[in-house]
């Protein structure tokens, strides 16, 4: 498919423009024990999703993504930011197969650089003219602080019995969602764009980031491992409160209910058989089902707005052509 493969190749343009501007950047900085460590994480990759997503808004509008840059690396940083105090939080030993910072540094080293990592993020933004500017921060501090409120959720919600699914989705809402969106928003008002139309914008990437976590719970459960890029039942092992968790809690099957929550009252040494019975839960209260439906649901609010977003209809093809492909992780 052609156009598919031109799609594909300017999202990898983006990433190569990207990582030109932000690799190595911090690597000579003294003193060294703050900024390696910082190197370090920014150098350990991924798909550097939300950056794209920054410069991919710039370009609908303007047609030039590299005025978004430094907005993108200040989306890149914050998001690198946040991993690397939740590795503290969680005491997490490894990111993406890597020590986390804290292990190979410490934990003090671990918080200072995060904390000037949240600086350097904000320093990215004084490029822009003082109108724009004003906007950017505003933008990117209301996401920044909606971002540490969900990690608040996140962390009240594993000490809690009665945590509602208007509360879950507000959680993932703060901590994942919002950022997509914010980073979709940045760069449309770089490129020039509308108050409406950056605000619509906004709102596609709120519902394709919402769309995106729950499939990550669903996942975790149902994906193949060979695709899913984690272990699979990770998240049943560790007992979390997943969409799929509470959508079950909420069965009018009493018998299967208990079970459940027997299951995720302790850790046994092998988890295999807690994995499959967990699963068959899910699926059997109907949970699963639910899950997807989920998924399609805010997938499809996602797209409803692509046509009022004031852009080229290569574009609308573009953005359409992303999001259906973000969402077809295979299961």
């Amino acid at each position: 498919m052609p156009y598919f493969s031109e799609k594909r190749y300017m999202l990898s343009e983006y990433k190569i423009s990207f990582e030109e501007a932000l690799l190595n950047q911090y690597a000579a900085r003294e003193p060294k024990g703050l900024y390696e460590p910082i190197d370090y994480i920014l150098q350990d990759g991924g798909k550097r999703l939300r950056p794209i997503l920054v410069l991919m808004g710039s370009q609908f509008y303007s047609g030039d993504y590299k005025r978004a840059l430094s907005a993108a690396k200040a989306v890149e940083i914050f998001h690198n930011f946040t991993l690397l105090h939740d590795d503290i939080m969680d005491a997490a030993p490894l990111r993406r197969g890597r020590q986390t910072v804290h292990e190979k540094w410490d934990t003090n080293t671990a918080i200072l650089s995060g904390d000037a990592m949240l600086i350097l993020a904000y320093q990215q933004l004084e490029e822009y003219e003082a109108q724009l500017q004003v906007a950017l921060f505003r933008l990117f501090s209301k996401t920044a602080l909606e971002v540490c409120e969900g990690q608040q959720w996140d962390v009240e919600f594993e000490l809690r019995s009665d945590v509602t699914i208007p509360e879950y989705l507000q959680m993932i809402t703060y901590k994942t969602a919002v950022l997509v969106a914010c980073a979709f928003k940045m760069g449309a008002l770089i490129g020039g764009a509308s108050a409406e139309q950056a605000q619509l914008l906004y709102d596609f990437g709120l519902n394709l980031g919402i769309a995106f976590q729950i499939q990550d719970d669903y996942l975790d459960a149902f994906g193949n491992p060979e695709t899913f890029g984690k272990q699979v039942g990770g998240d049943i092992i560790e007992n979390k409160k997943t969409y799929l968790y509470l959508l079950t809690k909420q069965s009018d099957n009493k018998t299967l209910v208990e079970e459940l929550e027997q299951w995720f009252s302790g850790q046994p040494q092998d988890p295999t058989k807690k994995i499959a019975r967990v699963k068959h839960i899910f699926q059997e209260t109907n949970a699963a089902t639910l899950t997807q439906q989920a998924i399609e649901k805010y997938t499809t609010n996602a797209l409803k707005t692509i046509e009022q977003l004031g852009i080229s209809e290569d574009n609308q093809n573009v953005l359409r052509a992303f999001a259906l492909n973000l969402m077809q992780r295979q299961a």
